[in-house]
């Protein structure tokens, strides 16, 4: 066998992106864009973001109930965190409330 040739298709295209098909799973692929504000997703975005503004949060929690996450399953986690954000802070005014007014 010759070393300089070589045996597989795949060597020839060297530094070549292929798209990969797999019959077994249509969405391959499906989510290789990146994700939007700044990459890190609206989820984790709005997280950070809330901490300036608590609103986002609500706003996050309001996606995360109308079930955005389907469009794209990466931003469930973010989404998530916003929830469980929104929760605490409301928690935490409803006690701040309680011992204001007692």
């Amino acid at each position: 066998m010759d070393q300089g040739h070589s045996t597989n298709a795949v060597d020839d295209k060297q530094g070549e992106y292929i798209l990969i098909n797999d019959a077994e799973e249509p969405q391959l692929g499906l989510f290789d864009k990146p994700l939007p504000c700044f990459g890190c997703g609206i989820g984790w975005f709005s997280l950070l973001l809330g901490f300036v503004c608590p609103l986002i949060w609500y706003f996050a929690t309001i996606l995360y109930f109308g079930r955005y996450y389907h469009k794209d399953p990466r931003e469930r986690s973010g989404l998530a965190a916003c929830t469980i954000a929104a929760t605490l802070c409301t928690i935490a005014a409803v006690i701040a409330l309680l011992v204001i007014l007692l």
